[in-house]
């Protein structure tokens, strides 16, 4: 989580929402990393996970990433919840939870649901208070 967090920090000064992402492949390497690209790049499709899990793959220029663990700071949103499922992460690890647009417990259970074909280990609230902090001063210094 404390590399995930660093990078939510450095995504601050690009103007976008500071969410960092990382995944770990099976033997704890980092293969993948990503900071929310929306405002930078113009991108709806940009959240941190997305560019983390697009990262790894193309790093094991495989789509699947079987026995990755994802860790993120803030919890997935729907799309995010949906590509971790179809990139076959084994293990989602959040911080701060989103009560707005959370799609892994908070408004919806995307990731767990029962009909879901692909099952996701999900251990949530780590280093919650210090990735929720970081949210909430970035958008007090928005207003």
């Amino acid at each position: 989580m404390d590399q995930a967090i660093e990078i939510a920090r450095q995504a601050i000064a690009t103007g976008d929402v500071p969410v960092g992402a990382i995944v770990v492949n099976n033997a704890g390497e980092i293969i993948g990393q990503g900071s929310n690209e929306r405002e930078a790049n113009n991108d709806p499709t940009a959240h941190a996970e997305i560019v983390a899990i697009r990262s790894a793959a193309s790093r094991i220029k495989n789509s699947r990433l079987d026995g990755c663990t994802l860790i993120v700071t803030l919890e997935p949103c729907a799309m995010c919840a949906g590509a971790i499922a179809q990139s076959r992460i084994l293990n989602l690890i959040f911080g701060a939870w989103d009560e707005k647009a959370g799609a892994v417990g908070s408004v919806w259970d995307v990731i767990r649901d029962p009909r879901a074909l692909h099952k996701v280990n999900v251990t949530a609230g780590i280093r919650e208070s210090e990735c929720a902090k970081l949210l909430t001063d970035f958008f007090e210094g928005q207003r």
